[in-house]
């Protein structure tokens, strides 16, 4: 999907191509909120003008470009949109660069650490992604990212061929409700915590990750500096905690049951 950008500088209108995605159809105004909202060129939903396909179908019916007009009044950096986009240009070679922009970037603040969410729920959320996974079922190469309340109700789940893809989806879907920022919700995801799905949850506001495969160590160490609850390997029996272990609630143990 290509995602084109119509601004204005100086009062006078601009259009450009800013990004080509292999995407799973579907959520795809969503994708590109959720995108430019990631990569700081948006701050809120309200930036939006018009959001629509554009273009001609292909073969099969789809419409492959999706067009943001922004209000005249928002102001585009293209300069620091093409430098920035963490999605391409973040790894292990430039981690640090990328630790100190994204410190810049963030929009929000995540608060100091507060237990928020009992252990049980986490264990339970990757069975809740699995239910909500249609693609996932009938393809078994999906992958998935699910907003959970601090109650473990799962709120929203989107899915995507690539992982930042089911993310920005999400984040897209959670600007059009106007939950942002995400301070009281957990980001659920089906597969391996990477540094840029730490990166876009940080630029949402989301104060825990939970993830059902590993973190990467430059993922453990954005969690770490950003104060972000991070757990891995998340199972119906345990999972790992890598960050910020106190916004975690866990059931008494034997000993401080009989106190």
């Amino acid at each position: 999907m290509e995602i084109r950008l119509r601004y204005h500088v100086e009062g006078k209108p601009q259009e450009r191509s800013i990004s080509i995605t292999m995407r799973t159809p579907g959520n795809d105004h969503e994708l590109a909120l959720g995108f430019l909202f990631t990569e700081g060129i948006i701050q809120k939903a309200d930036d939006v003008a018009v959001i629509d396909h554009c273009g001609p179908p292909n073969p099969d019916g789809l419409r492959n470009v999706v067009k943001v007009s922004l209000h005249a009044h928002v102001a585009v950096d293209i300069g620091k949109l093409l430098r920035n986009f963490y999605t391409t240009s973040s790894c292990g070679v430039c981690g640090k660069t990328s630790l100190d922009a994204l410190a810049v970037q963030a929009p929000y603040a995540i608060g100091q650490p507060a237990p928020m969410i009992a252990a049980q729920h986490i264990c339970r959320a990757p069975i809740l992604l699995r239910k909500h996974q249609a693609l996932f079922e009938e393809t078994g190469g999906i992958h998935a990212a699910g907003l959970m309340n601090s109650s473990g109700e799962l709120l929203a789940v989107c899915e995507d061929v690539g992982r930042h893809n089911a993310l920005d989806k999400l984040i897209g879907t959670a600007m059009r409700e106007q939950r942002l920022p995400l301070a009281d919700y957990a980001i659920i995801l089906s597969g391996r915590a990477s540094f840029e799905l730490l990166q876009k949850s940080l630029m949402a506001g989301a104060p825990l990750v939970a993830a059902v495969g590993a973190p990467s160590s430059l993922a453990v160490e954005c969690a770490i500096e950003q104060q972000i609850t991070l757990a891995g390997f998340v199972r119906d029996d345990g999972f790992n905690v890598y960050a910020a272990a106190e916004r975690i609630i866990y059931p008494p143990t034997a000993e401080q049951k009989t106190e």
